[in-house]
């Protein structure tokens, strides 16, 4: 394991590839132990980042290291996390709204608050071909919250 700075780094990377599967690892790794934990807040502000690949990035990591959050860190964040169901990027909008009921599953009082943005969710800023996928991604996971 690297350095929360290294750690940045390498998911900021340019290399879309390596900092994919370097995410991919941290999330396997986050549901394995709380070894990546100690980083939260360095993950949570990946989440302001102008790059959407790295925004999703972060929320991977982010839902994976929610069943460690015995500080309450998250419910702090969920407010910023759920304004991502209406990214600006749909990609980072379904990746948000994928991520949901991982975190769910690990904070179930966080469900209330999740379901409310869900059902709320103003899709009308997307095309119309992208729309019904979201709208699609969002089912799926109320079905998965329920």
């Amino acid at each position: 394991m690297i350095d929360g700075s290294g750690c940045i780094a390498r998911l900021t990377d340019k290399d879309t590839a390596a900092a994919c599967a370097y995410t991919n690892q941290i999330a396997e790794e986050s549901r394995a132990s709380d070894c990546w934990y100690p980083y939260f807040e360095e993950f949570a502000a990946l989440l302001r980042h102008n790059n959407s690949l790295v925004r999703n990035r972060a929320m991977m990591v982010l839902a994976a290291n929610a069943r460690w959050d015995t500080e309450n860190r998250f419910d702090a964040l969920l407010a910023e996390f759920l304004s991502h169901i209406t990214d600006e990027k749909p990609i980072t909008a379904r990746q948000c709204i994928k991520a949901l009921p991982e975190i769910a599953a690990a904070k179930p009082a966080l469900i209330p608050q999740i379901w409310s943005a869900l059902e709320t969710a103003d899709l009308s800023g997307y095309w119309d071909s992208m729309r019904p996928l979201i709208l699609k991604d969002i089912m799926a996971a109320m079905e998965q919250l329920s």
